[in-house]
């Protein structure tokens, strides 16, 4: 096995045992990055020089006996949404093609606190608007199991990046599953945590813990370890409680998830949520893994919560959300703003006080009746995605089984019912689909419980160990480095 395709825990044993140097990681996943990234454009900004230079000071302190952070000498690749120092924050738009970072986001220098080697950028949508990454500035991000079909979005590049190992971690966001769906469709980890544990500053609308950041990694394990890097008080966020000044979700327990007994755990399960426009191959693929494995459980009951209106809500809401972000921006640069987010704006100021009563409303009862549903439940257990990866040249579905979308975030209704609700979510790989493509468990737990949901999802990911049609996929490296550059495809850039 290759050092870049070692998990971080791993990689971190065999740091600290002296087995493994940093900078032996570091070149690893450069030499993966030069060898796949041409095929799929995962990374799209880096400062390799600067890496490698933070590859030999973290072995340096290594040799020295230094006390370590959670992350030290990992490879660990950022979403560009936030800013690095001296890389390009373009947020995939147009207007900030040109943006060099001054500093480090919060969250960054958080990681890079605790150790993590800093790779570079991944490619998202402009602004994170959008299930298919792909922008106007870096062009599109392809699937790496078939770099014909799409990555999903909005944390597409760095759901790439660590399938392909030129990783082991990454940053994501998530509004309606912006870091669950590229997980399901590039066979990878993703947490959405619930609200607060994570802190987030730049939220326009701060008491609307729509956008949350979150962890990705191949395992669950890796996932917890840097979601224990991430934890921290930051009094911007109002949603992240601050008590004399030390945040109240404590971050080690992260970094030795606890057993959880699978014979004791109450599921539901669901397809559909009872409103989602689920395609038929997920649905009928996600009932095959269930069979192999839903006896492990102490209860199994095919049931869901209500979600009251969860698709007129979620579309008030998010609209609010990208109107309070972008609208200014909108007016000021009416022909550099892509139709994700234009139409976003566009909706946002079509609704009226009313509307946005209703929705928050909506929204309110919907989670009282995720409370009450929790009460005799532990987790529920669905498809993350409602559909199998499709062409990438598709900048979202038109329709799903003939039945026709109402808008580019529709088909996200898998995972946006939780976002609304605020709960913990993490998309488990799951085998593949019917298609052949891989497969995303969503995994969502009780609010706040965090820490036990991933312990779920830990237990589920090593059950599924040496069972083909249920363990994580891995990408066929010989195969992406036959490929021609993406770049060379028809249609690589922009929106069309």
């Amino acid at each position: 096995m290759n050092a870049c395709d070692l998990s971080a825990v791993e990689a971190r044993r065999l740091m600290a045992s002296k087995k493994l140097s940093a900078v032996e990681l570091t070149d690893s996943c450069i030499d993966r990055f030069h060898a796949v990234n041409p095929a799929v454009n995962a990374l799209v900004a880096h400062d390799l020089d600067a890496m490698i230079s933070a590859a030999h000071h973290a072995q340096r302190a290594i040799d020295r006996g230094d006390k370590l952070g959670a992350l030290h000498g990992l490879p660990l690749c950022v979403k560009d949404m936030v800013d690095v120092t001296g890389l390009p924050t373009t947020f995939g738009s147009q207007i900030y093609a040109d943006n060099i970072a001054k500093g480090d986001d919060p969250m960054v220098a958080q990681l890079r606190q605790e150790g993590a080697v800093i790779m570079g950028k991944t490619n998202n949508p402009e602004w994170s608007a959008g299930g298919n990454t792909r922008n106007a500035v870096y062009g599109v991000t392809a699937n790496p199991f078939d770099v014909t079909r799409s990555a999903a979005g909005s944390s597409g590049g760095s759901a790439v990046a660590l399938a392909c190992g030129m990783a082991p971690l990454a940053t994501g966001s998530d509004t309606g599953g912006s870091l669950r769906n590229p997980a399901a469709f590039c066979g990878v980890v993703g947490f959405r945590p619930s609200p607060g544990v994570v802190p987030g500053h730049s939220r326009a609308l701060g008491w609307l813990p729509m956008s949350l950041n979150g962890p990705m990694a191949r395992t669950v394990d890796d996932a917890a370890l840097m979601l224990s890097a991430m934890i921290r008080p930051d009094r911007r966020d109002p949603w992240t409680p601050v008590v004399e000044d030390k945040p109240v979700y404590a971050a080690e327990p992260f970094r030795h998830l606890p057993h959880y007994d699978l014979c004791s755990a109450r599921v539901a399960f669901t397809p559909d949520f009872g409103f989602t426009m689920t395609e038929k191959l997920m649905a009928d693929s996600f009932s095959d893994k269930l069979k192999r494995f839903g006896h492990v459980f102490g209860e199994l009951n095919d049931t869901h919560p209500d979600c009251l209106n969860a698709d007129d809500t979620f579309a008030i809401i998010r609209a609010l959300c990208f109107s309070g972000h972008h609208r200014d921006l909108l007016q000021q640069y009416p022909d550099k703003v892509g139709p994700n987010v234009r139409d976003n704006v566009h909706e946002g100021e079509s609704y009226s006080a009313l509307d946005v009563v209703r929705a928050l409303t909506n929204q309110s009862k919907l989670y009282r009746h995720w409370q009450a549903f929790f009460e005799q439940h532990d987790f529920i257990l669905a498809p993350t995605t409602t559909i199998s990866p499709r062409d990438w040249h598709e900048l979202y579905p038109t329709e799903i089984d003939g039945e026709a979308t109402h808008s580019y975030y529709h088909w996200l209704s898998m995972a946006y019912a939780s976002t609304l609700a605020g709960h913990p979510s993490v998309t488990l790989p799951t085998g593949r689909d019917q298609n052949g493509l891989p497969f995303g468990l969503q995994i969502i737990g009780r609010r706040g419980s965090d820490l036990q949901t991933l312990a779920f999802a830990r237990e589920l990911e090593t059950l599924f160990i040496g069972d083909e049609a249920l363990e994580r996929p891995r990408v066929d490296i010989d195969y992406l480095r036959s490929e021609k550059p993406i770049r060379e495809a028809e249609g690589f850039m922009g929106f069309a």
